[in-house]
């Protein structure tokens, strides 16, 4: 026998969960059904959120891959630890290091 379970939500949470399921090939009740019967199987709800970056962090994102399309603020590729310290600590212009620097660059 089937029922009817009225909520409220708000309209956009609707019509974004709408879309969403149409995309999928589903109506929004076949959905909630899935989620009412996995409730009821796994005697458990979950809720989980997208990541999503602020804009703060998606502005360092784009300096940094700027940075990487124009080759600027990057360190170069070393063979071993002591001249990744020594390189971080300033002594980048060695010639052991900057011999190694300049075969990569």
């Amino acid at each position: 026998m089937k029922t009817v379970i009225n909520i409220k939500t708000d309209q956009e949470t609707k019509e974004e969960a709408q879309k969403i399921a149409r995309e999928l090939g589903l109506s929004l009740s076949s959905i909630v059904n899935a989620y009412l019967k996995q409730v009821v199987r796994g005697q458990e709800v979950y809720f989980s959120t997208t990541c999503r970056m602020t804009h703060h962090l998606e502005n360092i994102l784009g300096e940094a891959e700027m940075d990487i399309a124009t080759r600027k603020n990057l360190s170069p590729a070393f063979d071993n630890a002591d001249d990744a310290i020594a390189w971080l600590r300033g002594a980048k212009n060695e010639s052991s290091i900057s011999k190694k620097v300049q075969k990569r660059v």
